[in-house]
């Protein structure tokens, strides 16, 4: 039983490193053609463009790791049944839990690669990969941050604070912009309850406008809506979306407890439960993948031909609903626990029972 073991796990492994190549060569080749004119554009060194494409390998790995240990699971299960090896095996008395657990270990030792990334390798390589991005070609350098529900920016001339409701609309609430002097004195101060851009300039409404006069005196006047003008436009303004994914496990971990809003603290934890939950996608995926293989096997005679569509569409269907669970939890429409565990239970408890029914 040692040596079957040792042979199901070495052709999964096998195999394993033979789809990710393919996967990642595939994922390369593309990303190359569609980025390769901006870092042209940018007149970046060869040097760069090769260490980005270098050091996105592990994201890619990351990202498809779910359907890396799938596909490895279901080619090997598939090469054993197509070389009449599984008949086989299972002719002589070796039960299909037997053969399958050398498979489950394999994708279990994967997905504890993937969180070793996650915690170690994949913050320093996509915080270097985005900053040669979205900084170096695209020239998107932050000019601000996202603290406890606000976003605070550093314009060309002063500073923005606001909150923003609805991201997708060009509304801010709690609006406030100022200006200070070379001995950091408040030379201008605007505070509003609402801002917009809206015709190519900004409307305040409701709130104040506080200047100071030349002998260092302030004054002040009411408003109730008024159109004024100000350096930046909203298209200026950039706050990375991408600061989740350059933190480790345990980073997001601890960043929920610095939260101080609850829809704040709501959005940390689905992003630290919708982590782990990524990366565990691909043992209840492999669970649910064994046993179809089996039953097209049994009922139409074809093992990889079905199994690998078949598993293909699966990962998509994941894939969706995974994605779909995440964004309600970030809503705070369901819990984030439940949204995060909620896949893995349903497909893991669907393979075990295929599993069960394919002993018989």
């Amino acid at each position: 039983m040692l040596l079957l073991n040792r042979y199901i796990a070495f052709q999964f492994a096998r195999i394993f490193c033979a789809v990710a190549s393919g996967f990642i060569a595939i994922y390369l080749l593309i990303d190359f053609f569609e980025k390769i004119e901006d870092f042209v554009k940018a007149g970046k060194p060869l040097a760069l463009i090769l260490q980005f494409f270098f050091l996105s390998i592990p994201f890619i790995i990351d990202q498809l790791g779910p359907v890396l240990i799938l596909l490895s699971g279901v080619i090997t299960l598939g090469l054993l049944s197509h070389h009449r090896e599984l008949t086989a095996l299972m002719a002589g008395g070796v039960p299909l839990r037997a053969i399958v657990k050398p498979l489950l270990l394999g994708g279990g030792l994967c997905t504890l690669l993937f969180l070793g990334m996650a915690q170690w390798l994949l913050p320093a390589t996509i915080s270097t990969t985005n900053t040669i991005w979205f900084e170096n070609v695209k020239g998107m350098i932050p000019l601000g941050i996202h603290r406890n529900g606000r976003y605070y920016y550093k314009g060309r001339e002063g500073f923005y604070s606001f909150a923003r409701p609805y991201p997708q609309q060009p509304v801010f609430a709690n609006f406030s912009y100022s200006k200070w002097t070379n001995s950091h004195q408040l030379e201008f101060l605007i505070s509003a309850e609402t801002a917009e851009w809206k015709n190519n300039e900004w409307t305040v409404h409701a709130g104040q406008i506080q200047t100071r006069d030349a002998n260092g005196h302030y004054q002040t006047r009411l408003i109730s809506e008024e159109k004024i003008l100000l350096p930046e436009t909203p298209d200026n303004f950039f706050v990375p979306k991408y600061e989740a994914s350059e933190l480790s496990i345990t980073a997001l971990y601890q960043r929920v407890f610095r939260q101080r809003t609850d829809e704040d603290r709501v959005k940390a934890w689905a992003d630290f439960y919708g982590r782990i939950s990524y990366t565990l996608l691909g043992l209840p995926l492999l669970l649910l993948g064994l046993p179809v293989l089996l039953i097209a096997y049994r009922r139409w005679g074809r093992d990889l031909s079905v199994a690998i569509p078949a598993s293909c569409a699966l990962a998509f269907v994941a894939w969706g609903f995974w994605g779909a669970l995440q964004s309600l939890a970030r809503a705070n429409y369901i819990n984030p626990l439940l949204a995060a565990i909620a896949i893995h239970l349903l497909f893991g408890a669907a393979g075990l029972l295929l599993l069960r029914q394919q002993k018989r």
